[in-house]
């Protein structure tokens, strides 16, 4: 037998005994606006913590920045009840957020609870609010066409499985029931909606109204409205991204439609300014700029083979204000824009979209060429109307001068109402592309 030293026998044995880490603890000492400090706690950025609060319910706070020893904290929710002194533990359970296909069907806040009262949740695991970084050579090209079901961009603005488009208005445009229309009508296995920063009201009228029960069969809605705290609006747009991730790494085809991407930049602004951040463009802080495409490239095509996400986001620009500096970031790192003129919905002309404004980069890689050439052509004769439409309306213009300008007047009526659509009207892709051809022929397309 060999005789082991009172060491080895006791490091032999040590790995059956359980051993509790020490729970550190820090405490509350100065709260400025929306600005918690803590010392005691030696927590990395990202971390969760409870804080003691008098009104018997600890109130939930993200670590967002530090100086020296001391720790700022952004509280989830409203800070009532906070003292001077209180405790501050760390939360490790937070870190880490409920997915799997038992959220289908149900509606969450930001961080992952049900809002809805149709039970707990029944979910398959977690994962990571941040997600994980894809090799841009190992994702799949954008070559297959999506049907969103909505005429004028499935002909005109067609959108390819994988894509990232925004849409871009101001407020009371209709942005929102466009949206709707995509979430009836897109052909998707699964449907992830980001409701962020957006009046509470349209969130029941969003499920009941526009998704309906069987758009809801197959959709999660993720909904974090105005009156939450600028860090909840932030993890609810995070939290979609990390459930529509779920489902495109299980092979499903998922369309992710976030409502707004203006809303998860103001809260980010929020934040960044109440640490001390400076402001940089129109008050926006660096920090905006460079979370905005790190969340966008959340999104896309994985491998070949494997699932995909195809996203919607929505962006307002404030006094519709093209180049806002968030329409400016967006534009330069989504994969297309639909614009929605103020001008045309005013004119009862739905969906409002601006067809000369509006583009999808993918398109010259999922149509034929004859489409797009069809595309180019109407976009031409539409644009040689609006260019001399002042001159037409006062009658300045004689019939005759210019053959472009008399095909534009005549066909200006059909053109119209080609790229207008019902609410409750599905266009799909096949239809959409064969009225543009029908059109195009009137155009004299095919003999010039």
């Amino acid at each position: 037998m060999v005789n082991l030293s009172l060491a080895e026998r006791l490091r032999s044995h040590q790995k059956n005994i359980p051993i509790d880490q020490p729970l550190v603890e820090g405490r509350l000492v100065r709260m400025v606006g929306l600005t918690l400090e803590a010392v005691g706690c030696n927590l990395p950025v990202g971390s969760y913590c409870n804080i003691e609060s008098t009104t018997g319910v600890p109130v939930e706070a993200e670590v967002v920045g530090f100086s020296g020893d001391n720790i700022f904290l952004m509280p989830l929710k409203n800070s009532e009840g906070l003292r001077p002194g209180a405790r501050v533990t760390p939360n490790l359970n937070a870190m880490n957020v409920p997915v799997g296909f038992g959220l289908l069907g149900r509606v969450l806040d930001g961080y992952g609870r049900p809002l809805d009262d149709k039970g707990p949740l029944v979910t398959d695991g977690s994962a990571s609010l941040d997600g994980r970084t894809i090799n841009p050579l190992n994702r799949h090209p954008i070559d297959t066409p999506l049907d969103v079901g909505v005429g004028v961009i499935n002909s005109m603005l067609t959108v390819g499985q994988g894509q990232r488009m925004g849409l871009f208005a101001g407020s009371g445009v209709g942005k929102s029931v466009l949206l709707g229309m995509m979430t009836r009508f897109t052909q998707a296995d699964i449907t992830v909606v980001g409701l962020i920063g957006e009046r509470g009201r349209e969130v029941k009228e969003f499920i009941e109204q526009i998704l309906g029960a069987e758009g809801m069969a197959r959709s999660v809605v993720i909904a974090s409205p105005a009156d939450d705290a600028a860090l909840m609006r932030l993890r609810a747009a995070q939290l979609t991204h990390s459930v529509a991730e779920y489902y495109r790494d299980k092979g499903k085809n998922v369309l992710l439609l976030m409502d707004s991407l203006t809303r998860y930049a103001q809260a980010q602004r929020e934040i960044a300014l109440a640490i001390g951040e400076p402001p940089a463009t129109k008050g926006y802080p660096p920090s905006v700029f460079a979370m905005l495409p790190k969340l966008v490239e959340r999104t896309g095509n994985s491998a070949k083979g494997q699932g995909s996400i195809t996203a919607f986001y929505t962006v307002l620009t404030e006094g519709d204000d093209q180049q806002d500096p968030i329409a400016d970031s967006a534009r330069a790192i989504l994969d297309g824009h639909i614009v929605l003129s103020r001008r045309l919905a005013e004119e009862g002309h739905y969906p409002a979209i601006d067809v000369e404004a509006s583009i999808s980069r993918a398109m010259p890689q999922i149509v034929s060429a004859e489409h797009l050439a069809r595309v180019y052509r109407f976009k031409q004769v539409y644009a040689k109307y609006q260019q001399n439409k002042d001159l037409i309306n006062v009658g300045a213009y004689t019939r005759g001068s210019d053959q472009e300008i008399d095909l534009a007047i005549t066909l200006m009526p059909v053109m119209r109402q080609f790229l207008q659509q019902r609410l409750d009207e599905k266009v799909d892709l096949l239809t959409s592309q064969q009225r543009l051809e029908l059109l195009a022929k009137n155009m004299m397309l095919d003999g010039r």
